[in-house]
């Protein structure tokens, strides 16, 4: 079988740390700021994780099979 291509979207939004969790940024923060409170943007600014049912998920889309 060939070899599995990285998904270009994912490699773009998703950073896998040390310890095997996958890092994301959080959504809203793009546009239509000016209704959003300062805190809320803020609090925007701080990344997230990826909620352990869908770490497979995009491991496998960032090429590591979702055994890591």
């Amino acid at each position: 079988m060939p070899k599995m291509k990285t998904h270009s979207g994912s490699k773009k939004r998703f950073r896998l740390t040390a310890s095997g969790h996958v890092k994301r940024a959080k959504m809203n923060k793009n546009h239509i700021l000016n209704k959003k409170a300062r805190k809320r943007k803020r609090n925007l600014r701080q990344g997230g994780y990826v909620h352990f049912t869908q770490e497979k998920t995009v491991k496998t889309m960032l090429g590591g099979g979702g055994n890591n």
